[in-house]
């Protein structure tokens, strides 16, 4: 499990919370969030693909940003092991999300992996 303190994970907590504000209002963000914000069309048909029987409209706005954020790591930047983005991701969902959260973000992210 990574430490709470480790620099990269204050870093995906911080766009995490960036993305879901954004959902909400726009606002000044982190150039790393703004190239993740650029990425919603591709993100969000992404998670369509792997989540079909969740719209992205209807998905819980933490559990968004959280896939959002592991998504782009995965598929655009590529400079974080899968293995390692996946574990950060649910860790956030633990921290950031609801009961179900871990779960359906592990199985999401599952659905990439294999492809």
């Amino acid at each position: 499990m990574k430490s709470p303190h480790d620099p990269r994970h204050k870093k995906r907590q911080h766009i995490v919370e960036e993305l879901f504000s954004s959902d909400f209002h726009p606002q000044k963000v982190s150039a790393e969030t703004k190239e993740i914000l650029e990425q919603l069309t591709f993100l969000d048909d992404k998670i369509t693909e792997i989540a079909p029987e969740f719209p992205v409209n209807k998905i819980n706005k933490v559990d968004l940003a959280i896939l959002r954020l592991a998504l782009f790591e995965l598929l655009i930047k590529k400079d974080t092991p899968p293995k390692v983005v996946v574990d950060e991701a649910i860790e956030l969902a633990k921290e950031y999300g609801g009961e179900t959260s871990p779960a359906f973000i592990n199985g999401a992210l599952g659905h990439i992996i294999e492809q």
